[in-house]
């Protein structure tokens, strides 16, 4: 395709999009039980979840597995949206926890015209994936970041950037801090389409990347060496288990294999497995001993 974005190349996007998929890292690695479990699964919350939303047993997991490994791609989207700016002009990423822990440094020698007319030459952005991850004392705590930066910069101003905000805005930042409201007009609340508009100069920048985002990214995985499909072994682990404890997988059995993840140790569950545990069974072998680790 013909390259149509201005602040980016096509290999920087591309680069970043790869650095971005490597983050996923052992997210990326296949689940069999033992990673299933790793954090001990609630066998109730499952089991009701299945029930109530009319899934199947291979649903059910299936969907567990993909929140387990979704609980931390925030982060990992959280780079894309911070490290992007490394190769847009005039914008500069600080290294992690360097230069004041700012995310995004943004530097116009012509000047920065805010909403309000006033000109600045700096902004220092704060970064979040969505409007709503800051509870009030992280709100706070930010407030007072971008206070102190004022104090000692007059040139400047400090911004709050959603990638996820509740509606396209550029507006003051007013929230509480010490039980009282505060506000300044160079401390403002910013969603990401109105900040890449600030920064390159055109109106609907954001809109541009995601319109070339996905074939960028189907490409990068196309030709990743290092990238395979899952072949996820929890669903069938589970109905082995099912047919060794109550001799076939239906949905008391494999109810019961669930249940062994969680409550292994426990009274009543334990004897299931010891009493239908062989030596020769590798696959019983490693839930047995994982389940006499849990006691």
């Amino acid at each position: 395709m013909d390259w149509k974005l201005k602040f980016i190349s096509e290999e920087n996007l591309k680069s970043h999009v790869e650095a971005t998929i490597g983050k996923y890292g052992a997210k990326l690695e296949p689940f069999d039980i033992k990673s299933f479990n790793s954090n001990i699964i609630d066998p109730i919350k499952l089991i009701f979840d299945k029930t109530v939303y009319r899934y199947s047993w291979e649903d059910i997991v299936s969907k567990e597995i993909f929140r387990q490994r979704d609980k931390g791609n925030n982060n990992d989207i959280g780079y894309f949206h911070q490290g992007i700016f490394q190769y847009i002009p005039n914008c500069h990423v600080p290294q992690n926890g360097k230069e004041g822990g700012w995310d995004v440094i943004y530097t116009n020698p012509n000047g920065i015209v805010l909403p309000d007319k006033n000109i600045v030459h700096k902004i220092y952005v704060e970064m979040k994936n969505k409007h709503n991850t800051m509870n009030s004392a992280s709100a706070g705590k930010t407030y007072i970041k971008m206070q102190h930066q004022l104090l000692s910069d007059d040139d400047c101003a400090c911004f709050l950037v959603e990638a996820i905000a509740q509606r396209s805005q550029n507006i003051k930042w007013e929230t509480t801090v010490d039980g009282k409201k505060v506000s300044h007009r160079n401390i403002r609340r910013v969603s990401i389409d109105q900040f890449y508009e600030l920064v390159t100069g055109e109106k609907d920048s954001f809109y541009q990347l995601c319109m070339v985002l996905p074939e960028t990214i189907e490409g990068v995985v196309k030709n990743s060496v290092n990238l395979k499909i899952q072949e996820d072994s929890v669903f069938e682990e589970l109905k082995n288990i099912a047919k060794e404890v109550n001799g076939n997988t239906d949905d008391l059995a494999m109810a019961i294999a669930v249940y062994m993840l969680g409550f292994g140790s426990y009274s009543g569950f334990k004897n299931l497995m010891s009493d239908t545990f062989t030596e020769n069974d590798s696959l019983l072998k490693r839930i047995y001993e994982y389940a006499k680790k849990l006691k």
